[in-house]
């Protein structure tokens, strides 16, 4: 278990380095086209592809890392670079981290690989969760898994939404109900396999903000994949669905008692947030060091507009507040990589604190360009619109109060 510090290594050094300069030499230059375009900025992720920076192997090494800062050190300088563009750059990780947690050694070994691809042959993944109805509230998910007991095939049917790479992804991971009196429990996750009959895309979503992702609706009708595609295996599913029978049945006699067993589950979903909080502090990061350089250089009245109060303090509170982030997101990322339990909810702190950063300051950052700001010939504009989506994804900022407030109180996360 290693201490905690403040002083990336230097191989860390190193790889933040090359990460940085991939963003600016790279990602910069091309961001407000794929903003415009909203498409899917395939020259660039194979340029990524092509330098090790989209592939399978780098994200494993950042995962492992034994700090817990490789994945929050890349996410900052990735989306310091642009949102967009670095979201669809490591969007395919959602799909491979589900594969990971809940796969066998056989399933990742097959899967995880055909997420990527090559540079000569890049690949996407989808992870396919969230519904119309089902957002925050996954107890209310709809799309069912039939196991046909006849082909021991499964059979889903159902409609996601708000996918990252949906409909376009080579391999996409859906969460699905097999046992609908369970809730929560009652869900398992399957591989979709390229090219299989069903799978289509519905609505592509015209988006405020990280318009170069793909967002897009999948659509599931009688889609048939092979019984060793449901992950971890049917034998898993059995006995974790039994499992949760027995629980089910615990709680309902003991009563509120039984809501603090939920808690444990949220535990897991706890430690990836801190991810998105990283993200969130590299807009903010850009958006305050334009701001800064704006300021020093941007004369009114004889003198550079940093001079005014007004201004300074401003640029003052913008770098308090994204240090007090990337704290928040570095602790909580080396709490969740050495096995410290979120005993105050960080996960969700470090998330919280760091979306409403990102927002805060690239408003404050519009305001200190003034009129420039808020035109497209300025990049604050756009990172101001990437921003709004740190506050909705991977949990409202609203859901991580409620976590962190029922977590504090000891009352059941539902």
């Amino acid at each position: 278990m290693g201490d905690f510090t403040l002083d990336l290594n230097d191989d860390q050094q190193s790889v933040r380095a090359w990460i940085h300069g991939f963003a600016a030499d790279v990602m910069r230059p091309a961001a407000a086209e794929w903003d415009e375009r909203e498409e899917t900025p395939w020259p660039i992720i194979q340029e990524a592809a092509k330098i090790g920076l989209y592939s399978l192997d780098f994200y494993a090494q950042q995962f492992f890392d034994p700090t817990g800062l490789g994945i929050p050190m890349t996410m900052e300088e990735l989306f310091w670079g642009d949102a967009g563009i670095a979201l669809s750059i490591v969007g395919t990780g959602l799909a491979a981290v589900g594969v990971l947690a809940n796969g066998t050694e056989e399933q990742i070994g097959t899967w995880v690989p055909q997420m990527y691809g090559d540079a000569d042959d890049v690949k996407l993944a989808a992870f396919c969760s969230s519904e119309p109805d089902a957002g925050s509230d996954v107890a209310a998910m709809r799309t069912r898994a039939v196991h046909d007991e006849a082909t021991g095939e499964w059979v889903l049917n159902g409609t996601k939404t708000w996918a990252t790479n949906g409909g376009i992804a080579n391999v996409h991971v859906v969460v699905a109900v097999v046992d609908a009196g369970l809730g929560s429990r009652g869900h398992a996750s399957f591989i979709v396999p390229p090219g299989t009959p069903g799978l289509s895309q519905g609505q592509k979503f015209k988006k405020h903000g990280i318009r170069a992702s793909h967002t897009a609706e999948v659509v599931l009708e009688d889609v048939r994949i092979p019984g060793d595609c449901l992950l971890g295996g049917k034998d898993k599913l059995d006995e974790r669905l039994a499992r949760a029978r027995e629980r089910a049945t615990a709680e309902a006699r003991a009563g509120a008692d039984g809501g603090r067993v939920k808690n444990a589950a949220m535990a897991t979903f706890e430690a990836s947030r801190p991810a998105v909080g990283a993200m969130a502090v590299g807009t903010a990061r850009a958006a305050y060091e334009y701001a800064l350089e704006y300021a020093v250089g941007r004369e009114q009245f004889g003198r550079p507009i940093i001079d005014n109060q007004g201004i300074a303090f401003q640029l003052a509170d913008m770098r308090t507040r994204i240090d007090a982030a990337r704290l928040l997101v570095w602790r909580a990322s080396w709490m969740a990589t050495t096995g410290k339990p979120f005993t105050s909810a960080e996960g969700s702190m470090s998330k919280l604190f760091a979306s409403e950063t990102a927002k805060k300051v690239t408003a404050q950052a519009i305001q200190i360009l003034g009129g420039n700001g808020y035109t497209r010939e300025y990049p604050v504009e756009r990172m101001h619109r990437d921003s709004a989506i740190y506050t909705i994804f991977e949990g409202t900022s609203e859901i991580q109060r409620l976590v962190i407030a029922r977590t504090l109180s000891g009352l059941p996360i539902r």
